[in-house]
């Protein structure tokens, strides 16, 4: 397969899941690499650079949580999609708020977990194009977003965000006193085409609040519909 196509790595300690990833993903044209243990995930993160990742909340050595904590502590932008095999919102909403993008639940949908990872490397595709645009720099209020070097200020002070935290921001940014339902921030922000259940939209959107506190930007709930985003 030629080393030009995007590399996902997967990471699981079940055969089984392994091979129905692999054969899903490959069939799509992606390259897949898979270890069996969190130690060896952040081994093949560091060596091979994969495009994406799907992990495994229950894994040896190091569990999912700790490789995602480790990768966003040292501020890796890799996208990845955590597997659990409870269908518990604390494990979701944990995995979410250390820093993953999204999360499916066993036993899951393989082709939906290949739509979940081509929305994620269209995420980067889209990352590439806005900086080659070098689309102005947004000031509101307080508050300066840049979508080309992908960074945001409030009162001159940069403010950390996930590129997935950006993303959702930046949409609001764009659509800004427009009421945006979670299925359309969805599509946009992530580029879902199959919306389901989760609640990845809710969690992104409380971290950016927390973020964004000292900022005159306010995301508003709009109860029963969405979400919009006031200056």
């Amino acid at each position: 397969m030629p080393t030009d196509r995007p590399l996902v790595l997967v990471v699981d300690d079940e055969p089984h899941i392994i091979q129905l990833t692999r054969m899903y993903l490959e069939r799509e044209g992606y390259r897949v690499h898979s270890v069996g243990d969190g130690e060896a995930a952040l081994a093949a993160v560091a060596s091979m650079r994969p495009d994406a990742m799907v992990l495994d909340i229950m894994l040896p050595k190091l569990d999912g949580m700790e490789v995602v904590r480790r990768l966003r502590a040292e501020n890796h932008p890799i996208p990845i999609i955590m597997l659990t095999a409870r269908d518990d919102d604390y494990d979701k909403i944990l995995g979410l708020e250390l820093g993953a993008d999204d999360y499916l639940t066993k036993p899951f949908n393989p082709r939906e977990l290949v739509a979940r990872v081509k929305a994620l490397l269209r995420r980067q595709e889209r990352f590439a194009a806005q900086a080659a645009e070098k689309p102005k720099i947004v000031r509101l209020g307080n508050t300066e977003i840049d979508p080309a070097a992908r960074e945001v200020r409030v009162n001159g002070r940069e403010i950390p965000l996930r590129a997935q935290e950006f993303e959702l921001l930046w949409v609001f940014v764009r659509h800004r006193g427009m009421v945006l339902t979670r299925e359309q921030l969805l599509q946009m922000a992530w580029g879902y085409d199959y919306v389901g259940q989760t609640r990845t939209v809710d969690v992104h959107i409380a971290h950016l609040r927390k973020k964004l506190a000292k900022s005159d930007l306010k995301i508003e709930t709009v109860t029963g519909v969405g979400y919009k985003l006031v200056a």
